[in-house]
């Protein structure tokens, strides 16, 4: 995580300073403006975004490592203020549209235009009404609960571990219905919340919020609606046998009256609130024989790997590959265990807080299998971070918001049999054969979160446009759902509900199309890396461990930043600016042969 463009407590009146400092050096306003003029404004605004993101960093931390009443109202206070610095600076680049200026600069210009995720109105008003409407959809999310009586709440995280472990349909049903009685209120807010920032966004040149979102992708905006399309096209063969297998299996469990094999499948059965991850119901659909003959976490309590020595170790894959080791304080300043005196925000995540050398990581590391592929996933970010610290602080981020995501997943990819071998943890690699099994786990979380992860922002930018009105949110919610995923409400909804607010990322206004680049990008580096290593490996049996050419041509890439268009840095590593699926398919190749050989006599579609 790199936190962008947010105001800390101790920096408002500083950074207000700065930004208006930065705004009032610009040409005036009876003189034509020039690139110089453009120029200064990049430096001033440089300047203030740079103290902003370091002040705000710190802030952040504390409150994420130190959770109290008081560190919690001073970050909220911190959200409320940022928003007007970032827009004020937005909206005076708006002032060099029309200035012929170099590549670099203009790149700079759009890159501080586009870091606003919700651009709010410049009207006081209406900006503090945005401000209002945000903070109060945060606060039910956050809040929620679903009370069976007044004495018997059930938090969201509550629900989620029973929704991954029971198998009873009627309990399933009973917690899915019940959280989403939490964003019922919601409804009205959005639609509100939509209005204003659309208003925003047009008043810096944008048809919409969702225009302004897609064209952050280095091309035009609806190409790349179209683009994301293309992909999903040759996933989908793989994700509808996957489909299928699931749907045939739970028939199994729950009887083909409550699953029934020619229509979606129920939304509650799949062992996640949302249905975007499957890999908790792996105990149904498991193949026979899969069992691998190994389990991480065992052999990491065999080796004596405790929290620190799993950090170690995944350090160790990095400077393998030609890495240089992580400062000394990223070891005396980051968070690997809960403490036992205080509460704290465990998701883990990575932090760069001086936008230098300052890396962190923040977890409550559990000493499983899965936490070890977890901190490979953060250092790949820390090491990400590191990599294009030397850049102007308009680049210092991926080469697009999925490219993040996606090299920490690579990393993570090269955990495999062979690499834990090599390390020392496993005595032997198990047979190919026993892969299927690991490979079925894995699809149930990377495949069947593809089609998710497409149309949750699908959804948002129809809104954003108009083609969804208030009035249709719902049903076309579900209707995108039964289209991309193939998943249907276990019960009649109407719109009095508003079942897309169930989900985090859409009160909280998060953009989801990253994860479905970084789910695709992900395999596509690792088979490059791979081919670079020069392994005679099946690609899910690829580590690129010690592989000091990978290294590099990574390392080529991760230094590029933004600071060029992200289809250079793809081409970087793969040769080509193009993304494409097939290396996901070829990853899975074993599995898609096992899924087509076992709904050879299944009814398979919807």
């Amino acid at each position: 995580m790199k936190p962008q463009f947010k105001l800390s407590f101790g920096a408002l009146i500083v950074a207000s300073t700065l930004a208006l400092t930065a705004c009032n050096n610009t040409a005036p306003k009876n003189k034509q403006v020039t690139e110089q003029d453009a120029e200064l404004f990049l430096a001033q605004s440089e300047k203030t975004l740079v103290d902003l993101s370091e002040r705000s960093g710190r802030a952040e931390w504390i409150y994420a490592n130190f959770v109290t009443e008081d560190t919690a109202s001073l970050a909220a206070d911190v959200n409320r203020e940022q928003t007007d610095i970032i827009v004020k600076l937005a909206s005076d680049a708006a002032q060099f549209d029309n200035v012929k200026l170099s590549d670099d600069n203009r790149r700079k210009m759009n890159k501080l235009k586009l870091n606003l995720t919700l651009p709010a109105p410049q009207d006081p008003e209406k900006s503090r009404k945005l401000a209002a409407l945000k903070a109060e959809l945060d606060g039910l999310y956050a809040k929620g609960a679903y009370c069976k009586t007044p004495d018997e709440c059930l938090s969201l995280g509550d629900m989620t571990s029973k929704m991954a472990s029971s198998r009873n349909y009627e309990e399933l049903l009973d917690l899915w219905q019940g959280w989403r009685q939490v964003s019922q209120p919601m409804r009205p807010l959005y639609a509100q919340q939509i209005t204003l920032t659309n208003e925003g966004a047009n008043q810096l040149g944008y048809a919409d919020t969702g225009a302004m979102w897609r064209s952050k992708y280095d091309m035009p905006a609806d190409d790349f609606a179209t683009e994301l399309d293309r992909i999903w096209g040759q996933v989908k063969p793989l994700y509808n046998a996957l489909h299928c297998h699931v749907r045939a299996k739970l028939g199994e469990k729950y009887g083909e009256d409550k699953v029934p094999q020619n229509q979606p499948i129920p939304a509650h059965l799949l062992g996640n609130m949302w249905a975007q991850t499957w890999g908790n119901i792996y105990d149904v659909v498991a193949p026979e024989n899969a069992d691998p003959g190994y389990d991480v976490t065992k052999l990491l309590a065999k080796h004596n790997y405790d929290e620190l020595k799993m950090v170690q170790g995944a350090e160790t894959f990095f400077t393998s590959m030609g890495f240089e080791k992580l400062p000394d304080t990223f070891w005396t300043r980051s968070l690997f265990t809960k403490p036992k005196d205080r509460d704290v925000q465990c998701h883990a995540s990575a932090w760069n807080l001086d936008n230098k050398d300052d890396l962190r990581i923040k977890m409550c590391i559990q000493r499983t299998g899965e936490e070890f592929s977890v901190i490979h996933h953060e250092l790949g970010h820390n090491f990400y971070q590191r990599a294009y610290n030397t850049l102007p602080y308009y680049y210092q981020e991926s080469a697009n918001d999925g490219f993040h995501e996606a090299i920490g997943d690579t990393i993570a990819l090269s955990v495999t049999p062979g690499y834990l071998k090599e390390i020392g943890l496993l005595e032997q690699v198990p047979d190919e054969s026993k892969d299927i099994g690991l490979l079925m786990k894995m699809a149930l979380d990377k495949v069947a979160f593809i089609p998710f992860s497409l149309l949750v922002d699908q959804w948002r930018w129809q809104v954003f446009s108009g083609e969804i009105s208030p009035e249709q949110y719902n049903q076309a919610w579900w209707d995108l759902r039964k289209k991309y995923q193939g998943v249907q409400a276990p019960i009649a909804r109407n719109e009095t509900h508003f079942d897309p607010g169930a989900k985090y990322h859409v009160p909280g206004n998060v953009p989801y199309t990253r994860y479905f680049l970084a789910h695709i990008l992900q395999f596509e580096f690792h088979r490059s890396l791979c081919e670079i290593a020069g392994s005679k490996e099946s690609i899910h049996r690829c580590s690129v461990y010690n592989s000091k050419e990978a290294g590099k041509r990574l390392n080529t890439m991760l230094e590029m930043g933004s600071s060029r268009p992200w289809q250079e840095a793809l081409e970087s590593v793969t040769g080509s600016k193009q993304m494409d699926a097939t290396a996901m398919l070829d990853y899975f190749a074993p599995l898609q042969t096992y899924l087509d050989e076992q709904n050879k006599d299944r009814q398979c579609g919807w």
